[in-house]
């Protein structure tokens, strides 16, 4: 049985360094979660890439963490920290 197509694009993925900048500052996903007043669940389907925020959500992270939005979230993957600080290869 073939799946019907809906017509719409497939939504791209995501990606977020939010567990990086969680670790950063010590924070845990119930910090976080209350420091931009939505449920600590939300932040773990945001890192995890099964959730895409709001734009207000979006713009509330990049408030809280004082980052540009493209600092915390893209539509390619990030460049490993370790490769853009020490140049290593992972």
């Amino acid at each position: 049985m073939v799946a019907k197509s809906s017509g719409r694009p497939a939504t791209p993925t995501l990606y977020n360094r939010l567990p990086v900048l969680r670790a950063e500052r010590g924070l845990s996903r119930q910090d976080l979660a209350a420091a931009v007043d939505v449920n600590y669940q939300t932040i773990g389907y945001l890192e995890r890439g099964e959730y895409a925020p709001s734009l207000d959500l979006a713009l509330r992270l990049s408030e809280y963490f004082g980052l540009p939005v493209e600092a915390i979230f893209s539509r390619t993957p990030f460049t490993p920290l370790s490769t853009t600080v020490y140049g290593g290869s992972s």
